[in-house]
């Protein structure tokens, strides 16, 4: 099995103006360091990633030099790769941004970084729409709905996820409190934007009776859902199964079971296509891919959907792909990944560690991926 790639960045200058009664870290850390207050940041990682141990063979991160993630993981026998570089202890809010941008780049599936609400701003300013982050409280204050409410939960959520316990995607807003206006009494905060957060996926009632979810009304809510947000001019190709075909039924539309039909503004452009007809649909025009899982098996590429080649793949992008599957279906798995058999090597390990997973009404998951 391919490990799943975390992203991990410390701020390590979080939390230490609290102890020194300075309202906040920004700008006195060095003040702070001065009075003997000892860093706490890389502590609180460990605990988080404490949960992570039993773990370590599916597991690798991909992080920043020394204090900012390195040093602990190399500390505690992680498996990790080291990018980017930094001038001294006292690390900057560019450091954090270049982190960001680098893990990202490197097609993390969560980048889990330990800080306060100042941290969570620099993470903010360079996150890219969709990248999966959480928050490892560590700050002197957390205004910010990106955390974790401790260090152990944060490492516990994240084990759930790389097990393929199911983990709900939610927004989570960004907010800090102005400390210059703080340390003169005056309490002013502002929103900074927001991040995608997992947070913990348990089974959510949508019940006929005895509270087993049932698939008729999910696929309702996952029409709706689509039916709210369709975006205009955009080919939207889904592939076969009886959840994509339910789906499209709620819509009216009348799609082939076993087929792929492409649907744009609402209406069936194209039915039961070949590969061939589909790369000439999408390969110039924006579009949107929806796939379901094999039930039991996990496979939502290479099996039975061969039209969705890789040449198809890559003019659609691999980020505007989505898994829609009821909680009931991921359940089969038991814990066991989704699967990816395009046929080509290099676009398979291009798939992110964790896709994302239609599963309600403006319900998102996030679930393990694998090769």
């Amino acid at each position: 099995m391919s490990r799943f790639h975390i992203g991990l960045i410390i701020n390590p200058l979080a939390g230490l103006g609290g102890p020194a009664a300075l309202k906040g870290s920004d700008g006195v850390a060095e003040q702070a360091l001065a009075l003997g207050i000892e860093p706490k940041a890389a502590l609180r990682t460990r605990t988080a990633l404490n949960c992570l141990v039993e773990l370590k063979d599916r597991v690798e991160f991909v992080t920043f030099p020394g204090s900012m993630g390195a040093d602990l993981l190399a500390d505690m026998g992680f498996s990790h790769k080291v990018l980017g570089t930094i001038n001294s202890q006292l690390t900057t809010a560019d450091d954090t941004r270049k982190a960001v941008e680098l893990l990202q780049d490197a097609g993390v599936a969560l980048i889990l970084f330990a800080g306060g609400d100042g941290t969570a701003r620099d993470v903010c300013a360079a996150v890219r729409e969709g990248q999966p982050v959480l928050g490892i409280p560590a700050g002197v204050k957390i205004q910010s709905g990106v955390y974790a409410i401790s260090p152990r939960a944060a490492g516990e959520l994240t084990a759930r996820l790389v097990t393929g316990g199911l983990v709900r995607l939610a927004s989570g807003e960004v907010r800090d409190i102005d400390e210059s206006a703080l340390r003169e009494g005056r309490v002013t905060a502002r929103w900074y934007g927001e991040l995608s957060v997992p947070e913990e996926g348990g089974f959510v009632q949508q019940v006929k009776q005895g509270g087993v979810e049932s698939e008729e009304l999910v696929l309702g809510d996952l029409a709706d859902w689509l039916q709210d947000s369709w975006e205009a001019d955009v080919r939207y190709v889904l592939g076969p199964g009886s959840t994509l075909h339910g789906l499209a039924h709620n819509l009216g539309l009348n799609t082939t079971l076993l087929g792929v039909d492409v649907i744009e503004n609402g209406q069936l452009l194209a039915c039961d296509v070949t590969e061939a007809q589909l790369y000439a649909l999408v390969a110039d025009h924006p579009a949107r891919l929806l796939v379901t899982a094999i039930g039991g098996q996990g496979h939502i590429i290479g099996r039975g959907n061969q039209q969705i080649s890789p040449r198809v793949l890559r003019a659609i992008g691999l980020e505007h792909l989505r898994v829609v599957a009821t909680k009931r279906k991921l359940g089969t798995l038991e814990g066991r990944p989704l699967l990816v058999d395009s046929g080509d090597i290099a676009l398979d390990d291009a798939f992110p560690d964790a896709v994302r997973v239609w599963a309600g009404y403006k319900e998102e998951l996030l679930y393990p991926l694998s090769r």
